[in-house]
């Protein structure tokens, strides 16, 4: 048991090394303060696209979006055109090397400005289960596959990682 403790108290010191290595200009931003909020959302949509969803639509047809869908992929392309021109006015098309470069975390406006847009590519990850929920109502389960599932599943928390820190 002595073993178990000392492993937990190892695990315990390596998490608070890395959680000192956090960019601390995030801090108070919206799911920001823990993984944990983020794993709990990817866990649930997993949940609600391979289970609820399916047994959800089991004895109904399937829904008619055709308006909704046409609005939903306008604003995603807008909010995609819109975090391009940020995340490039932010560095890529004014500085930023296309190679390998340490983080700036000076509280610079430009520095400010690449971890807001970092933050809204972030969020952006959380829209896009929409398609998903959307090929579920409309009982497209074709699209829905494991590879679908794990990409968008995970994205949200690889992204967590990289606004983080």
């Amino acid at each position: 048991m002595a073993s178990n403790v000392s492993l937990l108290g190892k695990v315990a010191d390596e998490y608070s090394k890395i959680w000192e290595l956090r960019d601390p200009r995030v801090e108070g931003w919206m799911f920001m303060s823990s993984p944990l909020p983020t794993f709990l959302i990817c866990i649930t949509y997993v949940f609600l696209v391979k289970f609820v969803g399916p047994k959800f639509m089991e004895n109904r047809k399937p829904y008619e979006f055709r308006n909704l869908l046409i609005i939903y992929n306008f604003i995603q392309v807008l909010f995609s055109t819109w975090l391009f021109y940020e995340l490039g006015m932010s560095g890529w098309f004014v500085g930023y090397s296309f190679r390998c470069q340490p983080v700036d975390y000076s509280d610079s406006p430009l520095s400010i400005s690449m971890t807001y847009a970092c933050w809204w590519y972030y969020f952006s990850k959380f829209t896009e289960f929409f398609d998903t929920f959307f090929f579920v109502l409309r009982k497209k389960y074709q699209h829905v596959s494991v590879l679908h599932v794990i990409h968008h599943g995970i994205m949200p928390m690889s992204v967590w990682f990289g606004v983080r820190f």
